[in-house]
């Protein structure tokens, strides 16, 4: 059902579907303890909430966020398409928010690179000498153990926005799963096709701000 006054918000990850690669395993790759891997198969399992791999793996890098913001600028490939896929949103008064399981820091870094203004929420971050905090908070301000993309689908859906989600991991399902249209890649489209869910597959941005500006 289509809401009040026709809002339209287009809910988007950010890691792997924005960038073409995972900005935050390019930093664990290059700044933490090397067995993050293991942790990570941990989560990817099943077995620790999003919150908690977070909170271990960033706990072992000692860097200060200037060290970090350079590295993220410098390695961050940014997936074709983003200006026309901003664009269609702006034609199609559409609100356009960045929901990620990535980190707040890197994010702003990359936007305010690209000279964007854009909204966005991830996890937040506190950089110390003896390892980096990291914690998700959900839109109440309350802290999210697990979730996080899910919380933020269902506080837009409780403002009578219809959404569209943009993702590309397994992590973005739940949340994906929840909204009126899916454009996927990756393993978003296998979890979709996986669960009969119906999807738009993209291989860039161009095809994401095509498909929105088709949208009834």
């Amino acid at each position: 059902m289509t809401p009040e006054n026709n809002r339209t918000l287009v809910q988007c990850d950010f890691d792997g579907t924005i960038t073409d690669g995972d900005v935050s395993f390019q930093i664990l790759d290059e700044f933490s303890d090397p067995g993050w891997r293991d942790k990570l198969n941990e989560y990817m399992a099943g077995k620790i909430s999003v919150n908690r791999f977070n909170a271990s793996v960033f706990s072992k890098v000692k860097v200060d966020k200037e060290t970090l913001d350079n590295f993220v600028r410098a390695k961050a490939v940014i997936r074709p398409g983003l200006d026309d896929l901003l664009q269609a949103c702006r034609e199609r008064d559409f609100r356009f928010v960045i929901v990620s399981n990535g980190m707040m820091f890197y994010i702003d870094a990359i936007l305010k690179m690209l000279k964007l203004n854009e909204e966005f929420v991830a996890a937040r971050a506190n950089f110390k000498l003896e390892g980096m905090e990291a914690w998700y908070e959900g839109p109440d301000g309350q802290p999210v153990e697990e979730g996080f993309k899910e919380a933020y689908t269902n506080y837009f859906l409780r403002q009578g926005y219809r959404i569209i989600y943009v993702g590309n991991g397994t992590s973005d399902f739940p949340a994906a799963r929840l909204c009126s249209h899916i454009f996927s890649i990756d393993n978003l489209t296998a979890s979709c096709k996986q669960a009969g869910v119906d999807h738009t597959p993209f291989t860039d941005l161009h095809g994401v701000a095509k498909g929105l500006r088709g949208l009834s």
